[in-house]
């Protein structure tokens, strides 16, 4: 069977592909510690679980509006707003089956062949695969770790063409942790508008930042008029499986994005969306209790990383990744990846399955115990010496 040629195109999710090793090996006996996958290792809150039941016991089984039910446009609405991160209405709202379709959906709309969208390297790989699939170019913007792993306003407009048509921003930062800073978010926006650039700021692990406030290109006058912030409730809430996202899009694009929607998978699942006001308006003690312990595992990572000879690890201002440098070690950084899941059971992705610019860099999930953190420390000083 012959595939289209865009399938060509189309990339994959290296963290999954060695989570799928990681449990073969322990099919087989072995012992292995799970810093690979970037989900957060809590439950999801038990009044969540609660509205869900509730939701499901009322018969909230069937068919719901495609951009999401009101009440919960309405909860997104009031939630960014009480927050202090955006000033908006419902109807710039859109609910869609994880934040995952926010993106695919978004350069769907507005790139075509001969656009370009340019995007963080190191980054979330699917940021290029979807570009491309849609037959745009994809454009990196390297994030080097001597500015601390965020864009330098510089490099970004000396790669800006006339057919750039989407940046791509991401803070906190997957795989690098880095943080923007109000001043790097203005050049930025001025760029942007200066250039006629829609961005796409993707903040989904928005809550989880250690040193500080959150800072977003949205914070500047005048942004929400070009740009989609992408969230959901996936890492804030503990609730990955549940497959919850959410976009607040320009007006212009809301109809487009909502027949996207419908001729993909229709709606989002109308029990989960009871559940997901529920997280909204609910207590935050859960959200602070991981904070505070993501908060002690970046502590404990980040310091025993840089007492590996030949590591060193810059510290990171949110999400729940290490990105420690590992060039002195001689050794690429899928080699390293494979001989610490291979040889001492530390299962991790090399920063190259976040692009080229993540060479001489490994991503460490920190959404572990502190005791199994420290098992992966020692098995990787183990084999740095060894």
């Amino acid at each position: 069977m012959r595939l289209a040629g865009r399938m060509e195109r189309l990339g994959t999710e290296s963290a999954f592909e060695v989570l799928a090793k990681a449990k073969a090996l322990e099919a087989r006996g072995r012992e292995i510690v799970h810093l690979e996958i970037g989900e957060p290792d809590f439950d999801t809150p038990e009044h969540v679980l609660a509205a869900a039941q509730q939701a499901l016991d009322k018969g909230y089984t069937h068919y719901v509006p495609a951009p999401g039910i009101p009440e919960l446009r309405t909860a997104v609405a009031d939630f960014l707003e009480r927050t202090g991160r955006l000033h908006t209405t419902p109807d710039r709202v859109l609910v869609t089956p994880g934040a995952k379709p926010i993106m695919f959906f978004t350069i769907m709309a507005l790139c075509e062949e001969g656009d370009e969208v340019l995007y963080p390297d190191p980054g979330f790989p699917m940021y290029a695969s979807i570009a491309s699939f849609a037959g745009a170019t994809p454009v990196p913007v390297p994030l080097r770790e001597e500015n601390g792993f965020v864009i330098d306003p510089e490099e970004l407009e000396s790669l800006i063409t006339e057919r750039s048509k989407l940046l791509i921003l991401n803070s906190p930062h997957n795989p690098c942790g880095s943080a923007s800073t109000p001043e790097q978010l203005e050049a930025i926006a001025e760029l942007a508008n200066r250039h006629d650039l829609v961005v796409l700021t993707d903040e989904v692990y928005w809550a989880l930042r250690y040193d500080g406030d959150h800072h977003s290109v949205l914070d500047v006058d005048g942004m929400a008029e070009r740009t989609i912030l992408l969230d959901g409730w996936s890492k804030t809430f503990a609730m990955t499986g549940w497959r919850l996202g959410f976009g607040v899009f320009p007006p212009a694009l809301v109809e487009p994005i909502t027949r996207l929607v419908i001729n993909s998978v229709s709606c989002t699942s109308a029990f989960s969306q009871h559940a997901a006001i529920a997280a909204l308006e609910g207590p935050w003690d859960d959200v602070d209790r991981m904070l505070e312990a993501f908060r002690e595992r970046r502590d404990v990572i980040v310091s025993g990383l840089n007492d590996v000879p030949g590591v060193s690890c810059v510290e990171p201002g949110g999400a729940f990744y290490a990105f420690p440098n590992i060039t002195e070690l001689g050794l690429s950084a899928a080699d390293l990846a494979d001989r610490l899941l291979e040889e001492v059971g530390v299962a991790c992705l090399p920063g190259t399955s976040f692009g080229a610019y993540g060479e001489g860099h490994l991503r460490f999930s920190y959404a572990n115990s502190v005791d199994n953190i420290r098992r992966a420390l020692s098995a990787f000083e183990n084999l740095a010496i060894s």
